[in-house]
């Protein structure tokens, strides 16, 4: 069975309170009142998010749990502290992003595998051994432990990626990412074949990778919700370089770039600046090759679109002029 790919999820978690503090005194032969000696409560334990590129989606979060991590244990005589409790690891995916859940506000971007401190547990409380004084030689009290409250976060997943494939559906993008790299998505012939982005890792040498990102079929009205658009968008935000990858054979290529850039400009301005190549796919099924190669060329040259883009001529399915691209797209990610 096929998990639905979630890349948005709340979060709900609660570090440990603290341990009492011990009240206690000695008991030692032939002296009927010892001193103090109650120890410390121990710390709750605390919440940490884990970013971890073996983890690929927010699939495994369950939004209606709560994240509990252990109190701290009460203090003991002889001026034992209380055992800490102990701390739980949330696994994310690298580019996830926690949100305040009120304000919708990013409190922080996990960028990196290094361990985010989401939660911390309450300071255990102190024992009577603390407060023994000259003028207080036995204390007959201690303190509670400190309480934590529940917090609620979002999470939200952005892929991080190299290069991100953008186009209708049915341009080959898939096709395209099985080319160049060694994913294997799922292609067939009809509308929103990718239902959930892919990503894909084009080794370019043995010491340089490139990671390319297929964002599901983008239509007409995508930044407004129409589509499978809106959900995704967001994760090409993080992408270098834009591939916009058109069918060759399409009836107004003109109109169906304009309309990819349209939808990208109205979610976000600045992608319009990032770096782009435009991709003719398909090319195998035109009959004139020599034809094909000069309408390309004009086409860089005449269309107002183009705005600096590196233009190619590909056919994914066929694996030509496939080499070009990856020529193209490895001088584009270097820079």
């Amino acid at each position: 069975m096929r998990h639905r790919f979630i890349d948005e999820t709340p979060l709900h978690v609660k570090a440990g309170n603290g341990g009492a503090g011990c009240i206690s005194f000695r008991h030692e032969k032939y002296r009927e009142f010892g001193g103090p000696d109650g120890g410390d409560g121990g710390k709750g334990g605390n919440v940490y998010i884990l970013p971890s590129q073996s983890v690929n989606t927010l699939n495994h979060i369950r939004s209606n749990k709560i994240y509990r991590t252990q109190n701290g244990q009460p203090g003991l005589g002889r001026q034992k502290s209380g055992k800490d409790g102990r701390d739980i690891h949330i696994k994310v995916p690298l580019g996830t992003q926690i949100l305040d859940a009120d304000t919708n506000e990013v409190i922080h971007d996990l960028l990196t595998e290094e361990p985010y401190l989401l939660a911390e547990g309450a300071r255990g409380g102190r024992g009577n051994t603390f407060f023994k004084s000259s003028t207080h030689q036995s204390p007959r009290f201690a303190q509670p432990g400190e309480e934590t409250v529940e917090s609620h976060y979002i999470l939200s997943l952005k892929l991080i990626a190299d290069a991100g494939l953008v186009g209708l559906p049915n341009a080959g993008k898939s096709t395209l990412l099985k080319a160049l790299t060694e994913a294997n998505p799922k292609t067939s012939d009809y509308p929103f074949t990718t239902l959930e982005p892919n990503l894909g890792v084009l080794n370019v040498s043995f010491a340089r990778q490139i990671i390319i990102a297929d964002i599901p079929g983008i239509i007409e009205g995508a930044s407004k919700g129409h589509g499978l658009g809106l959900s995704f968008l967001k994760h090409i935000e993080r992408v270098k370089v834009i591939i916009y990858v058109l069918d060759i054979n399409a009836a107004d290529v003109e109109a169906e770039l304009n309309l990819l850039k349209h939808e990208l400009s109205q979610y976000n301005p600045r992608l319009l600046e990032r770096p782009s190549i435009v991709v003719f796919n398909k090319i195998d099924k035109m009959d004139d090759e020599g034809f094909t190669s000069d309408w390309i060329s004009s086409y860089q040259k005449g269309s107002s679109l183009m705005d600096g883009s590196e233009v190619v001529g590909i056919s994914a399915l066929k694996n030509m002029g496939i080499k070009n691209l990856v020529d193209k797209l490895e001088a584009i990610t270097s820079l």
